[in-house]
């Protein structure tokens, strides 16, 4: 006879929790069933985000295997079950996106520059961008009988040494140092190497004059450059390029000055073509439209008046798009007006989550890239956000229109628009820090008229001056923009000025960023009370990034600039630095305020070729010595100094006799590493440059076959008097 197995048997045990636990899954998924399809985009991205994080073709082909085996996994599972189909689905997309990105990176994708060349070169122009606030254009052309060139170079010229003639078509010469695009300068910088890389751009480079033009161009210039110089041409002062970028989406005629005051008040978000830019646009010529067929009687009463003005709202949201570049925050803005436009074709809902799950599903299909940067972050963050909370039951029910006072009604308006404003800061807030370094505090009070100010004011009368210059009547409009956009940026600057309006905060670790984000999306994706167990992760990785220590000592990829954290703030070795290099290291090191001479600190000894620093961290006393000139330096003295010194630092090419007690940064390590910060009292280094990162935008450090790796040059070898 046999026995059937006991209740209490470890084996029977698990298995009853196993499938008590499957089952309440289920239940759970079955009640949020409505929700399951917006996850679909997350796994895409996550296949995305992990070709970007992973660093070679081995890791990026088993991360494509493991999640392909997480899918296989899934579909073991009972049939007919929902967690089935989400892991064998998301399983799928998320090694789809990985594939996806890593095709387009290996199919369109232009490699760079190998090293930095002074070239003659003759190319033929592609585009020309004004940028009147730096006092140039950049130009994009086609080198022509290069081979050694990339196929696409990216090329300033002053508007000083602008020639006639050039413009789309052109063929022009000139000289140039072109560089390979630009990496993060120091860890979590902007990587302009990335992006360039999916752009096309091969190299980066100033044309000296002169430029000769070989060919003028014929073409006549683009809308979006004639549009440019004409709103340029009918505004004066700071106006002139808020109006342009309002147009145009070209934001090269706003000056420094402003575009510091609207991102520190949190109104940079107007400059960028999005949402409320389209939708005001869309909103604008289905009124009009309705309004106009409304005039005729047989229209009104026998044609769907609707479905024509929203036709017609659609092909104007797509002129504007491609009008303004196409950038990621307008297409996915003209999507979901497109989406928005076909529900209500349809009698359907259109404003919902689905909505802004599809438009992110295809700017990932068509732009995978686009994950990775802040503008498509921060987008659909925003979107999430306010779609999200419009769709609470207790938000949508105090929102609701009702038979009530006028000042009631405004009380509640102004309510909502503050609730949403703030709700849009915290979810920007922690994607803000990790690109920027920093996130507004006060972005929430200057929407509050701010957006009403552009969206009812200052966008109707730019439009009816564009319309009313036809017939050259424009005149009166351009006067009333140039009014509400100077209002516009005294709230800009009165707010940006306030100590509260910004936190700043050192570089954030990726793994905090993607906690935070994963919490995120978990309270805003879910409807069930589950959603608010995302406030966990959110807020341990939110004080985790509060507490994350700052770095004592900032290094450039270059080697030249050096910021050192002392008591005082933080000081510079190269006073004369300019206001981005100053920018970089402050932002990255979570230092809000004016960096000072490392010369002028008490415990530093400088002179014109060398500093000596002295800094008390984690309990023990550092010396740092630091390279400043490229003058020669008696041998006898510098190789006392170094064996002195625990950190070297130098923009040269140290020779071997130069040994620090614990770190020697110099050209040659710089080149394998790129810029780094250091943390003195944990002992840690982080790098720009990651061991064996094979991404196809890294330029790997050439070698040198004129001398020796013992001998590296003539200049700094042990057999010379210096260094």
């Amino acid at each position: 006879m046999a026995f059937a197995p006991r209740q209490t048997s470890p084996l029977g045990k698990g298995a009853a929790w196993a499938r008590a636990g499957f089952g309440t899954v289920e239940a759970w998924l079955e009640r949020e069933r409505e929700q399951i399809g917006l996850w679909a985009p997350m796994a895409m991205g996550a296949g995305i985000a992990g070709w970007f994080l992973l660093p070679n073709p081995m890791a990026w082909l088993a991360f494509c295997c493991a999640v392909l085996g997480l899918a296989c996994l899934g579909a073991l599972m009972p049939d007919g079950a929902r967690l089935r189909r989400m892991v064998a689905v998301g399983g799928v997309l998320a090694c789809a996106g990985c594939l996806l990105v890593w095709g387009k990176a290996a199919l369109l994708g232009q490699p760079p520059l190998a090293r930095p060349v002074f070239v003659q070169m003759t190319g033929a122009v592609e585009s020309v961008r004004p940028v009147p606030a730096q006092q140039m254009v950049r130009v994009m052309l086609r080198p022509v009988d290069a081979p050694t060139l990339p196929a696409v170079v990216r090329v300033n010229i002053a508007k000083a040494d602008m020639p006639d003639g050039l413009g789309e078509g052109a063929l022009i010469r000139f000289r140039a140092r072109l560089m390979p695009p630009a990496p993060p300068s120091v860890p979590g910088g902007y990587d302009f190497a990335a992006r360039a890389y999916f752009q096309g751009i091969g190299a980066t480079g100033k044309a000296l004059k002169p430029v000769a033009v070989l060919r003028a161009s014929t073409a006549a210039p683009p809308l979006r450059a004639r549009l440019f110089d004409h709103i340029r041409a009918q505004t004066d002062g700071p106006a002139e390029g808020i109006a342009v970028a309002l147009a145009t989406g070209d934001q090269g005629a706003i000056s420094e000055a402003d575009a510091e005051a609207m991102r520190r008040s949190g109104l940079a978000h107007l400059l960028s073509i999005s949402g409320l830019h389209v939708t005001a646009l869309i909103g604008a010529v289905i009124f009009l439209l309705l309004r106009v067929l409304a005039l005729s009687r047989r229209a009104a009463l026998g044609l769907p008046l609707m479905l024509i003005a929203g036709a017609g709202g659609a092909l104007a949201g797509i002129f504007y798009t491609w009008l303004t570049g196409a950038e990621v925050p307008t297409v996915r803005s003209c999507v979901a007006a497109l989406l928005v436009l076909g529900g209500m074709a349809m009698g359907r809902d259109a404003v919902t989550l689905r909505l802004v799950a599809t438009g992110a599903l295809i700017v990932l299909v068509v732009w995978p890239e686009a994950l990775v940067g802040p503008s498509f972050q921060m987008s659909f963050a925003a979107v999430t956000a306010i779609v999200a909370l419009a769709e609470h039951p207790r938000f949508r029910a105090f929102a609701a229109a009702r038979d009530e006072g006028m000042g009631r009604k405004a009380a509640r308006m102004l309510a909502v628009t503050l609730a949403t404003g703030v709700a849009v800061e915290l979810v920007l807030m922690p994607i803000a820090l990790f690109h920027f370094h920093k996130a507004g505090m006060l972005g929430a009070i200057a929407n509050l008229v701010a957006i009403p100010l552009t969206t009812f004011v200052v966008m109707p009368l730019e439009a009816l001056a564009l319309l009313f210059d036809v017939v050259g009547l424009g005149a009166p409009f351009w006067w009333g923009t140039e009014q509400a956009l100077n209002l516009l940026l005294l709230i800009a600057h009165g707010v940006g000025a306030s100590p509260m309006a910004t936190m700043v905060a050192p570089a954030m670790p990726v793994a905090l960023f993607a906690m935070i984000t994963g919490g995120l999306l978990w309270c805003l994706l879910w409807r069930t009370g589950v959603r608010w167990a995302g406030l966990a992760p959110v807020g341990i990785g939110m004080g985790l990034a509060m507490l994350t220590p700052a770095p004592d000592i900032v290094v450039t990829g270059d080697g030249q600039h050096v910021a050192v954290r002392s008591g005082a703030g933080m000081a510079l070795l190269r006073e004369r630095a300019g206001d981005y290099v100053r920018d970089v290291l402050a932002e990255t090191a979570g230092y809000e305020g004016e960096l000072s001479a490392i010369a002028d600190l008490p415990t530093a000894r400088c002179s014109t070729d060398l500093c000596a620093l002295a800094l008390e961290r984690g309990g023990r006393r550092w010396r740092l010595l630091m390279t400043r000139s490229d003058m020669l330096i008696e041998r006898a003295r510098f190789a006392r100094d170094c064996a002195a010194a625990d950190i070297v630092v130098s923009d040269r090419r140290l020779p071997r006799w130069c040994r620090p007690r614990w770190l020697k940064v110099d050209r040659r390590l710089l080149a394998r590493t790129g810029g780094l910060s250091i943390d003195l009292s944990r002992g840690e280094v982080h790098t720009v440059t990651r061991p064996g990162d094979a991404h196809p935008w890294i330029v790997r450090p050439a070698r040198r076959s004129k001398y020796s790796a013992s001998d590296p040059d003539p200049r700094l070898s042990p057999g010379n008097k210096g260094l």
